[in-house]
């Protein structure tokens, strides 16, 4: 593993991804794939990602080899092992959506499994203390709003168990033999309702353009996406456990919703979403 940071000619690859903070480029030899982050994220963060994508990679979480530090000479990242003939998740659903249940339940298994596994708290970072310095270092939100969400994080425990930190099935990838997890930038350890907000979040509140420019599916396959997920997670389709699960991740979601919003757009999250989220405090 090298931590020193290479330069890299991009006419030596071709782009062949974008997410929502990033693009990815395939090497013309056919072996690695280059995560360059967007203009604007900070160099430290891309070391950071690689770092712990190493962690993940070492805990034996399915998940491909992360190489060396790269840039293009304005833009951060990461070389890793390429998968060959790999397919997102949502990029199945997407060109076979009758596979939409398949896939999902196959999703809850792996999250199950990750959620399972007991971190190494000394290489990875507390999920709950990076959401407690978001709201103690940042002035993005009211201050009412900021002593809710404070208030809340004091009753979360901090659970020595991994957590993705952007779990959706987009960052699941497969070449038919190995599923792999992807995007490992905010792995870290805590309580599993750290990903399943964000998740239900996705599932429910984003915007149809952007679940299609990003997922490559509707916004109407992410809602029937979580109906299969969640009770295969949970392992039950009693309406009532359901229903009270689903209650337990509110506050979770409006904890992290900010957060989140900050680190894709660097920018605090409008008044009216944030008094929309706000009534969920009570």
């Amino acid at each position: 593993m090298n931590n020193e940071v290479e330069r890299i000619n991009l006419d030596d690859y071709i782009q062949t991804g974008e997410g929502g903070t990033a693009l990815t480029y395939t090497h013309k030899d056919g072996r690695s794939l280059a995560k360059l982050y967007n203009p604007g994220f900070e160099a430290d963060r891309a070391k950071a990602e690689f770092l712990t994508a190493r962690t993940v990679y070492e805990l034996g979480i399915p998940s491909p080899e992360p190489y060396r530090l790269i840039t293009d000479g304005e833009r951060s990242g990461a070389e890793y092992e390429l998968i060959k003939g790999k397919r997102s998740f949502t990029r199945i659903i997407s060109q076979e959506p009758e596979r939409l249940e398949e896939i999902s339940l196959k999703f809850a298994r792996m999250a199950r499994e990750l959620h399972r596994v007991e971190a190494d708290t000394s290489r990875l970072r507390s999920y709950k203390q990076g959401i407690e310095r978001f709201y103690r270092e940042k002035d993005l939100v009211p201050e009412d709003y900021k002593q809710h969400a404070l208030k809340f994080l004091e009753t979360v425990p901090d659970t020595p168990r991994c957590v993705h930190g952007d779990l959706h099935i987009g960052n699941i990838i497969t070449d038919g033999k190995r599923d792999l997890w992807i995007d490992v930038g905010e792995f870290a350890y805590g309580v599993p309702e750290w990903d399943l907000a964000l998740l239900w979040t996705m599932c429910h509140n984003m915007p149809d353009n952007r679940v299609q420019h990003i997922f490559h599916i509707t916004h109407e396959q992410m809602k029937a996406h979580w109906d299969f997920f969640f009770p295969a997670y949970l392992g039950t389709r009693d309406p009532q456990v359901i229903d009270e699960a689903t209650k337990r991740l509110l506050p979770y979601y409006a904890t992290k919703v900010p957060y989140i919003f900050d680190m894709v757009f660097s920018a605090p999250m409008p008044d009216a979403a944030l008094q929309r989220i706000g009534k969920l405090w009570g």
